[in-house]
This record gives structure tokens, sequence and C-alpha cells, in this order.
């Protein structure tokens, strides 16, 4: 039998080992996998996740956080930054709903909360479905760009942006100063579209208005690459 000291040894190269070269995904439906592709030579970097839910569960930021990279996470369900406080150190966390529109608006709230939306009838809808609804409350929304203003150094980089906000997302990009922020790559959750339908969409012909290509496509998830982030991973 191995000592204890040879068992711990061959615990901790185990751990490495999972860590450094095991591809577990964190994200719904792989879209970290997508990423890990296109960010495979980087060591270190940067993210925003809007509409994060949570730490490791369906985050599409978890595998990049635990190969050192930080970013900033935002959501708007009440007590959601309690658990990234404690897991996500590193990173900066904020409870805030994001929009183009700044006002008061009527947050839906699920007992499964990764289902909380803005969208009144996304929210009937699932209701509809069986989903247990646990409340309704009014939150102010604020502009992507005010809060990365607030919470950016100047000059950092940003290489992915991913957004899932169940309904929001087309003002959520909106939100965003895309002079001033151009990530890599950004993510967007369009549901129900299917891929003929893709090139239609409001979140699509947005992205192509500042400047963004459609690189790849999930179920629900597509992924824009900016201008020079397109040309290199082209060539």
């Amino acid at each position: 039998m191995l000592g204890k000291t040879c068992t711990k040894h061959l615990d901790k190269c185990i751990n490495e080992y999972l860590l450094h070269y095991s591809l577990k995904s964190y994200s719904q439906e792989g879209e970290d996998m997508v990423l890990r592709r296109l960010f495979e030579h980087k060591t270190c970097g940067f993210y925003i996740d809007v509409g994060a839910h949570h730490p490791f569960r369906f985050s599409n930021t978890y595998f990049f956080y635990r190969r050192n990279w930080r970013g900033i996470n935002i959501d708007a369900t009440p007590g959601s930054m309690n658990i990234f406080r404690r897991f996500r150190r590193r990173d900066i966390n904020i409870e805030a709903a994001v929009s183009s529109r700044i006002h008061q608006t009527t947050y839906y709230l699920f007992k499964e909360s990764a289902l909380n939306t803005f969208d009144q009838q996304l929210a009937e809808k699932r209701m509809h479905a069986g989903w247990q609804l646990d409340g309704v409350i009014n939150i102010g929304s604020r502009a992507l760009a005010d809060l990365l203003h607030e919470n950016l150094l100047d000059n950092q980089h940003i290489d992915f942006l991913t957004i899932d906000t169940e309904g929001l997302d087309l003002q959520v990009l909106e939100s965003n100063n895309w002079e001033m922020h151009r990530p890599d790559c950004v993510l967007v959750e369009l549901l129900n579209v299917s891929l003929d339908e893709l090139t239609t969409s409001d979140i699509y012909l947005f992205m192509k208005e500042v400047g963004y290509h459609l690189f790849a496509k999930t179920v629900s998830t597509a992924f824009f690459l900016e201008e020079k982030a397109y040309l290199r991973w082209k060539t």
C-alpha cells in the first residue's frame, strides 16, 4: 500500500492533471468549450458575464476562472452575488439589471432561478409549461457602459462578453459603448431561433452593424467575433 505522503503526492498530481488537461464543461450547452478552442493559447484573460446566474452552474466563465482568468459577473437576481463573492473572489461581482432603457422594470422570479426574466410573455410561457413562479419585483436597470466605466481599469482588454438575460439580451447589447469596449468575442442567447432565421434576427443585425461577424452557434447561443479577431481566426 502507498504511504500517506505518496498518496498526497499522487492526489496532487491527479488534481493538477485534471485542472490543466481535462475538458470539463460548466456551460449549459458547451459554450465554454467553443471559447476554449478560440482562446486555447491564452493563459490569463478577462471576461464580462451579464446574467451570470451562478459561479459554476450553467457558467460560461468558470472554466476560465479555474485557469487564472478573471472578470466581472453581473446578475439582477436579489442576493445572487453572495455566492459569487464566496467562490469567485478574484472577480468583480455586481448585482444589477442591465438595459438600454434606464427605468424601473418588472422582474419575474422562478423557483428555478436560471429562468428569471424581465420578459412578461416569456414568463407566462414558462408558467404555462409548469414552471413555478416565486414572485414578481420591480428593479431599476443600468446601462452596461456605465457599469464598465465604473469597474474597469483604463485600457482593460475584454476577451469575451457573454450575455444570457432571458429576453433582455438585445437591450444589454444596445447599452454598451461599442467604440470604447470591444470584446474579441460576444456570446448572446438566441432562444427559438433556427440557423435559417439567425441572419434576420435583431441581434444578428445589431452585431453586424457594430462590426462583428457570426462565428459559431450552439442550440441557443450565437458567437460573434470582432473584425480583428475574426481575421486572426481565419488565418
